[in-house]
């Protein structure tokens, strides 16, 4: 069976369990809150002809209770509008409803942006014209985008400007707000994809999904590029976690967890994203060809854009300075499993004596309370490697690195020499020196340590940020 079938029936699965995936729905404590529409398959079949679009706004004033927004909103004067037109606009689109509920996440998304900046925040409501049949749904999202086309003409005419739009589209919404972008020929300001949907727009025109011609700026995040998401880059910058596929913490069995194994990793971009907003840590994607050579050691820095990296969030251009921004550029970044998803990218570098026979290390990363591990296969034919780590806490703050010939019972490998062992952090703004270990043994069933502690030049960790 083909991997785009396969991708089908894991669709076709989700309409069994995305009620349980998409977590608990939100609950009204105010009668005259508005709130997204819930719909049912009898609903669906009754009312399918007609395509229902209704939006919600969220503003500072009104952060937990949600205005139904209108084109006649801004006029109305018997309903006065928390819409500012002097303030920049969020617009938030969802995606496929599998079994016609509401999105659960997006009043956190929403909160999470106004807690970040003081703007409008205009929610896109297309249940009615999202849920069951996918390829159906398909057929609907270039209409919908017409119907927020009207609605942004009608805010042009009361004073808003394009480059003041920022639609953040999730899965099949991340398309929605590209073909809006193309309506508008990509003067909108700014369009932000997290994990766009990849069935049925891989292999997409560009005039049918999204591109960096959508937007004056358009960024993307990939977290399932193998089954729900896109794989083809679809922004100027698109950052691709983990590789863009297999994320942490995430179920790689549906035995294990059914949201885990079905639709963890779709989710994580919008988790991500969230997270990035509150401004913890940064998440800073790396420029590189592919996900290999990024582990590989193989680019550490950001030249393309003149040194200075882009970085998950609201920031200006993701903080890219140059102009023209280059477009569809891969990023790759590490992640945890878990809030704030920061991890610190340390390089490895490690120089042996040639051996006789294959083997292999562990090298371990060590503070008081925690280690990091990660194992290497040493050949025959190289003598130089170069591996990416993470690590929760900065190089400044790792005491201890270890070196464990594991293969030794395997391979029946004699003792590894090795010439050098440097770590370094990446990317910094410093002119950091690696710290470098040189001439020494890996005997089998002794593990060898060395204490960083004496090594380093005080004061340290002045710019380095702490996950908490």
């Amino acid at each position: 069976m083909s991997q785009e079938h396969n991708r089908i029936l894991l669709w076709v699965l989700t309409i069994c369990i995305s009620s349980l995936a998409l977590g608990v729905e939100d609950r009204q404590t105010d009668e005259d809150c508005a709130d997204l529409n819930n719909t049912t398959w009898l609903e669906y079949r009754q009312q399918r002809v007609k395509l229902q679009v209704q939006y919600l706004l969220l503003t500072r004033r009104n952060l937990d209770c949600a205005q139904m927004f209108t084109q006649e909103s801004l006029t109305d004067a018997r309903q006065p509008t928390y819409f500012n037109i002097s303030r920049p606009t969020k617009v938030i689109v969802h995606g496929y409803r599998a079994m016609g509920s509401k999105p659960s996440w997006v009043k956190e998304l929403a909160r999470s942006l106004l807690r970040a900046q003081d703007a409008n925040v205009v929610v896109v409501d297309w249940v009615y014209g999202a849920s069951f049949a996918y390829n159906l749904v398909v057929e609907n999202y270039k209409e919908v985008a017409l119907q927020i086309s009207v609605l942004i003409n009608q805010l042009q005419e009361h004073g808003s400007k394009l480059e003041s739009f920022h639609f953040i589209g999730i899965s099949l919404g991340a398309h929605v707000a590209g073909f809006v972008g193309t309506l508008f020929e990509g003067k909108i300001g700014r369009i932000t994809g997290l994990d766009p949907a990849g069935p049925m727009f891989k292999g997409a025109d560009t005039f049918d999904r999204l591109d960096p011609s959508d937007a004056q700026f358009v960024d993307a995040i990939h977290t399932d590029s193998d089954y729900f998401g896109i794989s083809i880059p679809v922004g100027h910058v698109d950052f691709f976690l983990n590789g863009g596929k297999d994320q942490t913490g995430c179920a790689r069995s549906r035995f294990v967890s059914m949201y885990g194994y079905v639709i963890c990793d779709h989710m994580r971009a919008l988790h991500v994203y969230m997270s990035a907003l509150t401004g913890l840590c940064p998440l800073i994607g790396i420029p590189c060809t592919s996900y290999e050579d990024f582990l590989n050691g193989n680019c550490l820095d950001c030249g393309v854009f003149a040194g200075t990296c882009p970085t998950i969030g609201l920031t200006e251009n993701c903080g890219i300075t140059v102009s023209p921004v280059p477009k569809e550029q891969k990023l790759f970044l590490l992640t945890s499993s878990s809030p704030p998803f920061c991890s610190h990218h340390i390089l490895l570098k490690l120089e042996i004596s040639r051996l006789d026979k294959s083997a292999e290390v562990e090298v371990t990363l060590r503070t008081e309370s925690l280690g990091r591990e990660q194992r290497l296969r040493l050949r025959t034919d190289t003598m130089v490697y170069k591996t990416v780590l993470t690590h929760p806490l900065s190089l400044c703050e790792i005491q201890t690195i270890e070196l464990k010939n594991t293969g030794a019972w395997l391979y029946r490998q004699a003792d590894v020499h090795v010439k050098s062992v440097c770590v370094s952090e990446f990317p910094s703004n410093r002119k950091e020196v690696p710290l470098c270990v040189n001439n020494f043994h890996v005997r089998r069933g002794a593990p060898w340590s060395h204490d960083f502690v004496q090594m380093r030049p005080a004061p340290c960790c002045q710019t380095d940020f702490h996950p908490t």
